[in-house]
Formats: C-alpha cells, sequence, structure tokens
C-alpha cells in the first residue's frame, strides 16, 4: 500500500511522503488564495473552491478556511462554512445537505498513537468524519476522528464531540452528551 491509500484505510501512515507533501502543499496554495480574495470576488471564490475540492459545489465558506487535502472532504448541497473553520482531512470527511458550520469550527479526522513511541515515529493516522443532512454546528465546536453525526443534528457552541450522534438530537458540552431528542 502506498502511504496515501494507508492513510485512507485509518492505518498508520507517514505523513512526510512526497506525494501527500505535495497534495497538502497544493491545498495550502489553494486555501490561501481563497482566504486572500476580496468578497467581491465571487466567481473566482467559486472556481478556487471547487478546485480545492475537487467537484463543482455551491458550498460557501467565510475567510478563513484550512484544510490539509481538500479532495478527502465529500460536500452536499448548501453547505455553510463560516469564519475560521479547519478541515484536517487525513481521512474522509462527508457532509451532508444543508449543514451549517458556525464560525471556528474543528473537525479533525487525524489523531496519533497513545503510546509515546509510536507517536514519536512521525507515524499518524485517521479515521473518517460522517455529518448527515441538516445538521447545525455550533460555535468553537470541536469534532473528532471517526464521528457520525446523524441528520437534523444541533451541536451546542462550545461542544467537544467524541461520540456517535444519533438523528434528531440536541447534544452540547465537553465532551457532548444529548440535552434533548427533536420532536420532528
Amino acid at each position: 500500500m502506498t502511504e496515501k491509500e494507508k492513510m485512507l484505510a485509518g492505518v498508520l501512515y507517514v505523513s512526510a511522503d512526497p506525494e501527500l507533501v505535495r497534495d497538502r502543499l497544493r491545498s495550502k496554495m489553494i486555501c490561501n488564495k481563497l482566504n486572500t480574495l476580496t468578497p467581491d470576488k465571487i466567481t473566482e471564490r467559486k472556481t478556487l473552491i471547487n478546485e480545492l475540492f475537487l467537484v463543482d459545489t455551491d458550498c460557501y465558506i467565510e475567510p478563513v478556511f484550512y484544510c490539509d487535502y481538500g479532495y478527502n472532504i465529500k460536500l452536499g448541497r448548501n453547505v455553510y462554512m463560516n469564519h475560521n473553520c479547519v478541515i484536517l482531512d487525513v481521512n474522509t470527511v462527508t457532509i451532508g445537505d444543508n449543514v451549517m458550520i458556525a464560525p471556528n469550527v474543528q473537525i479533525y479526522t487525524a489523531t496519533h498513537p497513545l503510546n509515546p513511541i509510536e507517536r514519536n515515529s512521525g507515524k499518524e493516522y485517521g479515521f473518517p468524519i460522517v455529518i448527515g443532512n441538516n445538521v447545525w454546528i455550533g460555535g468553537n465546536s470541536v469534532i473528532g476522528p471517526g464521528v457520525t453525526i446523524g441528520d437534523n443534528v444541533v451541536i451546542g457552541a462550545g461542544s467537544v464531540v467524541t461520540k456517535s450522534i444519533e438523528a434528531n438530537m440536541v447534544v452540547a458540552g465537553v465532551p457532548a452528551k444529548v440535552i434533548r431528542k427533536l420532536d420532528l
């Protein structure tokens, strides 16, 4: 397996692999251009977003935005990302339709070994994240590796989501816990 294949399989891989370094540089260059465009450059913004994600999307991103690769982020329709969103997409991040992501939200597929000897080896791994349809993620929230968020979920501001969440729930806290079920 290549290091990229290992990365996407969720097994330890070397992030310093030349192919991955090149791909991250590509993403950083696009994000830099996107983050420095003036608000009136609507066509240029759409072109850069499509180039970053390698698909034609109607996603709207407020600057600044950062991600590792871009091509591991799969977007539904009508996705809105507010200021200062960071997505560490060493594995896939699937975002459904009509998702609102508030300012300062962090979405991390990346993680490191707990054992310090393994951690110091330079190897890391990541687990996919799935965000359902009609989800609202409150400001300053963190979504951890391997989490699946069901449809219609509301995540309260400042939450740290470390476990998967069933559909139709309101969650909040550190770590995030179910506050109530939505009556839909």
